[in-house]
């Protein structure tokens, strides 16, 4: 079946589910002789729609072996097995939908052509929700925990009164995607669909030559006048300005007049200056470059950033002391004041690791802070690893 018949039935099926015409849309999509991801996740949604669970499920199924990454689908994948009372398998999908997130707070389908946001904070939400439903109490408060740091509008209510329903060891209500939710065909290859005239109707026309006795065209007339036998020559149109050079050392720019060159670049020279710069055209922009031959060395150069950029020239197998010392004293500050404090704080409660960046901890750990990402997040060291956690889940001991 070629692409211009899948897309015409995919957008006849989307037209009877929006007409509420279930069967009628479950019926055109499965006669689709070659069914993409999307497809099979339609047809997933409508038989979770009409409660047939195991339909949804080998639906659903033949949706991630066509995309793997495909966080939606493992998300209504994880209701269906709800639906089912197969939690463990419901909390392992739910758990690769947070995964296949990569660290977004959410997953804007609609350049996908469907019209949902799939959100972090309402997949752990699910997933508390399941730990709650296996009797784990903790992980189920801790997966909440982090779902109230990563939620991004009010809107997110229901998780606070979640995590209240969890304090009292209370089950809670399953986030699931609205009915009728459906990937839709892109509306320009839609468009297409339609016949279109490209030659338009044919119109008599008259001969434009007045001694002709019947209606057509006149020959083909000579469009340039004197042209001639051989072609000519290309002409030079400018000459090349300055004097070729071969760039022998890579030169980074410190200012927009300063010109990024490589070794074996072609410039030319057009002005040499009396400081040893020169102005010179490469890639038709004309900028400065250095003619001075750089000055190699056994010692190497130190910038240290600090309330001014200052430089330092020592030998390579000098202590770290002793280069301490050398920046102590250009920056006229005792060393002590120069060394590197970490802060170190202690988890409050246990958090587990979703993906490879996070830093897993148990509670009462403590972790050696190395950086503030953002308010909500820090990133740390603990037991040997290093990674990213939530802000909220540790204190000042």
């Amino acid at each position: 079946m070629s692409f211009v018949n899948t897309l015409r039935q995919w957008d006849e099926a989307v037209a009877y589910v929006e007409k509420g015409d279930i069967s009628s849309a479950l019926r055109t999509f499965l006669a689709i002789e070659e069914k993409i991801s999307k497809i099979n996740y339609n047809i997933g949604c409508l038989h979770l729609h009409n409660d047939d669970f195991d339909a949804a499920e080998k639906a659903f199924d033949s949706s991630i072996g066509k995309d793997e990454h495909l966080a939606v689908a493992f998300f209504q994948r994880g209701i269906t097995f709800y639906k089912k009372e197969k939690f463990e398998e419901s909390l392992l999908d739910f758990q690769q939908t947070f995964k296949e997130l990569r660290g977004n707070q959410l997953i804007d389908y609609k350049p996908l052509g469907l019209r949902y946001k799939l959100y972090a904070c309402e997949v752990l939400h699910n997933i508390g929700l399941l730990y709650a439903k296996l009797g784990k109490w903790e992980k189920a408060q801790e997966n909440l925990l982090t779902a109230l740091n990563l939620r991004t509008e009010a809107k997110f209510s229901h998780i606070d009164q979640a995590l209240e329903s969890i304090l009292k060891q209370k089950l809670f209500s399953l986030v699931e995607i609205k009915p009728g939710l459906l990937f839709k065909p892109n509306k320009n290859y839609v468009a297409e669909l339609e016949k279109k005239d490209y030659l338009g109707k044919a119109k008599v026309l008259s001969s434009i030559v007045p001694a002709d006795n019947f209606s057509g065209f006149a020959p083909l007339q000579p469009q340039v006048e004197d042209v001639p036998s051989t072609p000519k020559a290309p002409e030079v149109l400018r000459a090349l300005e300055g004097e070729p050079h071969t760039v022998l050392y890579e030169f980074i720019p410190e200012t927009k007049e300063e010109l990024a060159v490589l070794p074996g670049n072609i410039v030319f020279v057009l002005q040499r200056g009396t400081d040893n710069w020169a102005s010179v055209i490469f890639n038709e922009r004309v900028c400065c470059v250095s003619m001075s031959v750089p000055v190699f060395s056994s010692g190497c150069i130190v910038k240290v950033h600090f309330m001014f950029t200052i430089v330092i020239c020592i030998k390579p197998g000098q202590p770290y002391t002793a280069m301490l010392q050398m920046i102590s004293t250009k920056l006229k500050l005792p060393a002590s004041a120069l060394t590197e404090t970490r802060k170190k704080m202690v988890a409050l409660y246990s958090y587990e690791a979703s993906t490879p960046e996070d830093l897993a901890f148990s509670k009462g750990d403590v972790i050696t802070v190395l950086s503030k990402v953002n308010e909500e997040w820090f990133e740390g060291e603990c037991n040997g690893k290093t990674g990213i956690f939530p802000s909220s889940f540790v204190i000042d001991p």
